[in-house]
């Protein structure tokens, strides 16, 4: 009789029936955001992040839209997300179980300057958003599981460290200014404005006259340069504004009133499409 790990027989079963979310901060890396999910039906709204999103599928495969591209992928494939890349996500056919990390520019700043000896100029991004590297996604996915766990500080940092170095110095490269033109002019301004207004009842009439183009352009030329409409960028803004105030302890109700929201259940079904969990959940870690 053949002789398997427990780790073994856990991956060779199916995915359970039901949808389940841990969510926790890692302390030791500046409270970075990590998640860990099995989904059958939850599809992720159209969003982005102010901090890198880094992960691996473990079982099953998502269907994902980043930046206009849309794949399937599954175990072996990374997601290597950077800060304000618009992406979303839905379950394939028999639904995944993945993992994920939410590091900061200046954390992951800090590793790469440790790895290298040297001071960072400009902005580390990632060129491949879903590269195919079953080495690194093992790394990663171990690396995940003692943090989860409670692994021994030395080792769960030491694992983590290696492999944030490791997705950067084989799959990251620096950001390059983009030239400026009369529309991303234009949609520059009004990604500005929504931005500062966040919290406003804004029209559609107003963001036309920032920009200096009809509605119909405007929206045209905004989704053509975010991957996003104003509406569903300014939901984003409130969501992260959000994050922030729900992590200095605001309830959801205040965080609701607070972020422009019509109440708190509009905005718990947004906050869940964004994040994959309820504002209770993720205020309470």
């Amino acid at each position: 009789m053949q002789s398997v790990s427990q780790k073994q027989a856990a991956d060779e079963m199916p995915l359970s029936g039901f949808e389940e979310t841990r969510f926790w901060r890692a302390s030791r890396f500046g409270g970075m955001e990590c998640l860990s999910a099995t989904f059958h039906t939850h599809e992720y709204a159209l969003h982005a992040h102010d901090t890198f999103s880094i992960g691996a599928i473990e079982k099953g495969s998502q269907i994902a839209t980043i930046r206009g591209t849309r794949e399937e992928t599954g175990p072996g494939d990374l997601y290597l997300i950077n800060p304000g890349d618009v992406h979303d996500g839905a379950p394939g056919e028999a639904g995944y179980r993945y993992r994920m990390i939410y590091p900061d520019a200046q954390l992951v700043t800090n590793v790469l300057e440790d790895v290298s000896g040297r001071s960072l100029h400009g902005m580390p991004s990632f060129a491949a958003r879903l590269p195919r590297d079953p080495q690194l996604s093992a790394a990663f996915t171990h690396a995940h599981r003692m943090m989860e766990a409670g692994a021994g500080q030395l080792e769960s940092d030491e694992s983590m460290f290696r492999v944030l170095a490791a997705l950067f110095l084989r799959h990251g490269s620096m950001v390059l200014p983009q030239l400026a033109t009369r529309e991303r002019s234009a949609v520059d301004r009004v990604r500005d404005y929504l931005t500062a207004h966040f919290d406003s009842d804004i029209g559609l009439d107003e963001l036309a006259r920032i920009a200096g183009l009809s509605r119909a352009h405007m929206i045209r030329a905004f989704r053509r340069e975010f991957f996003i409409t104003p509406h569903a960028f300014l939901t984003d803004l409130r969501i992260r504004e959000a994050r922030r105030l729900l992590r200095l302890g605001q309830s959801p109700a205040e965080v609701a009133l607070a972020c422009g929201f019509a109440d708190q259940a509009h905005f718990t079904r947004h906050f869940k499409a964004r994040t994959g969990i309820t504002p209770g959940q993720f205020r309470r870690r």
